[in-house]
C-alpha cells in the first residue's frame, strides 16, 4: 500500500524476495495536462503493472465494500509506505498479522506527512527509517526495526529521500523475514520528544533572507527539489523574476539581508551569508551560479528577496 516514488523500492524489493503479493493499493490516477483529459498513474501503480500485480485504487477505505474487498485478499500482512489514505480499524485488523508501516523519521520525532523535509528544515543532524506496527493513531505504533541515517550539512531533501527509500526497502524485507520466523518484536515509542511534520505548504517556500544564514540554508535544502524555495530578483534593466534555488552552502560574509556580496552569488542574511550553488529560472533547467549569472547578471551590491512593489 503506497503511492509515490518513495514506496517503489519497497514494492520491488518485496517482490524480488519472492513474497506473494496478493494486491497493491495506491491512490487513484491524477489528471495529466491542463485539460485533465488524460490521467497519470502513481509511481507505485506503474511499478505494480510491470510486475503484473493486481492494483486497487479506492477513493476511501472507510466503506463496508472497501473493507470486504480488502479482507477478501486474505493477506498475512499489509506493508504501508506513504500510501496517502487513512486506514480505519477494519482495514488495520484484516491481515492475519496486522499492518507494518515504513516511516522516514526517528520516531516519535516528525510524525506525519513531511518528515524528510521537516527534519532538514529544522537542522537535524540525523534521522532514520523505521518499520513499525500500525495503530489508529498517526504514526503512534510500536517500532520493530530502525536504521539510523546521518544528515550531512548540505544534504537536500531529495538526496535524503533517495537514501531513506533504498534503506527502507531493505529494512522492510528484514521485518518480513522476522515476522515469518515469529521473531519480530515491537517496542512502544517514547512519550517524550513527539513532534509533527506538517504537510509542506507552497506559501512557506519563499526565502526570507532576514533570518540567520543557517536557517536560510536549511530552509532551501529542505524544500529541494520540490516544491523548491524561491526568491524574487531583478537584473539591471530587466524585469523581476521568481528564481528557484536548489542548493546553497554556508559562507562567511555580512551585509543587508538579500544583498549580493560577491561575483559568486554569496548572499547576506540576517546574520552570516549563504552562497547560491544551484539555481533554476522558470521554464529552464537547473544550473550553477556561474551559468545563471551569464544570462541573469546580479552584480555585487544588488538586492534579492521580496519584490519591492
Amino acid at each position: 500500500m503506497g503511492t509515490p516514488d518513495f514506496a517503489v523500492p519497497v514494492l520491488t524489493e518485496i517482490a524480488a524476495r519472492g513474497h506473494d503479493i496478493v494486491a497493491v493499493y495506491t491512490r487513484a490516477p491524477k489528471p495529466a495536462g491542463r485539460r485533465g483529459l488524460e490521467t497519470l498513474p502513481s509511481p507505485v501503480a506503474v511499478a505494480a503493472a510491470k510486475l503484473a500485480l493486481p492494483v486497487f485504487t479506492p477513493a476511501t477505505l472507510r466503506t463496508a465494500e472497501a473493507a470486504a474487498i480488502f479482507a477478501s485478499h486474505r493477506a498475512d500482512v499489509a506493508v504501508v509506505v506513504a500510501y496517502g489514505l487513512i486506514l480505519p480499524k477494519a482495514i488495520l485488523d484484516a491481515p492475519a498479522q496486522g499492518c507494518l508501516n515504513l516511516h522516514a523519521s526517528l520516531l516519535p520525532r516528525w510524525r506525519g506527512a513531511a518528515p524528510i523535509q521537516r527534519a532538514i528544515m529544522a537542522g537535524d543532524a540525523r534521522t532514520a527509517v523505521m518499520a513499525m506496527r500500525m495503530e489508529e493513531g498517526l504514526d503512534t505504533g510500536p517500532v520493530c526495526l530502525t536504521d539510523l541515517v546521518a544528515i550531512d550539512p548540505d544534504m537536500t531533501a531529495g538526496a535524503l529521500h533517495d537514501t531513506l527509500s533504498e534503506r527502507g526497502a531493505r529494512l522492510i524485507v528484514q521485518a518480513l523475514a522476522k515476522l515469518e520466523a515469529g521473531t519480530l518484536e515491537a517496542v512502544p515509542q517514547p512519550a517524550d520528544g513527539v513532534t509533527y511534520a506538517a504537510k509542506i505548504d507552497k506559501k512557506e517556500s519563499q526565502v526570507d533572507f532576514t533570518k540567520p544564514a543557517g536557517e536560510v540554508h536549511n530552509h532551501i535544502r529542505g524544500l529541494s527539489p520540490f516544491p523548491g524555495a524561491w526568491f524574487e530578483a531583478t537584473p539591471p534593466g530587466g524585469k523581476s523574476e521568481r528564481i528557484k534555488v536548489l542548493r546553497t552552502t554556508l559562507v562567511q560574509g555580512a551585509g543587508d539581508p538579500g544583498q549580493v556580496l560577491d561575483e559568486k552569488l554569496a548572499i547576506a542574511c540576517g546574520t552570516g551569508a549563504v552562497r547560491l550553488v544551484e539555481i533554476q529560472r522558470a521554464g529552464k533547467r537547473a544550473m550553477t551560479a556561474e551559468e545563471f549569472l551569464r544570462g541573469f547578471p546580479l552584480p555585487r551590491g544588488a538586492r534579492i528577496g521580496p519584490r519591492q512593489d
